[in-house]
């Protein structure tokens, strides 16, 4: 079963996650390259938060516990859900 992570920001200015992105840009490319991430991105409206889907639990565990952006506390709140993803 598939996993959906939703990120949401913290209050903090955009320049502090730019200075950071080139950090989590590291690991989301570990994780595409691997296969385990299926789709990752922001939400348009600046601020919204962010989502990914990844290929199963463990693997969206595992990138939240690497990822700068929650490390070093750009994120408010992470939720990961389980997700059967009817077309696949």
């Amino acid at each position: 079963m598939k996993a959906v992570v939703f990120y949401e920001h913290a209050d903090a200015p955009m320049e502090r996650f730019m200075e950071v992105f080139p950090k989590h840009q590291v690991v989301e490319d570990e994780f595409i390259k691997s296969g385990r991430v299926l789709g990752t991105g922001a939400f348009s409206v600046p601020g919204e938060g962010a989502m990914a889907i990844f290929v199963d639990k463990p693997a969206a565990e595992d990138f939240v516990k690497r990822d700068p952006f929650v490390l070093e506390g750009l994120i408010a709140k992470v939720t990961i859900r389980e997700w059967d993803d009817e077309l696949m």
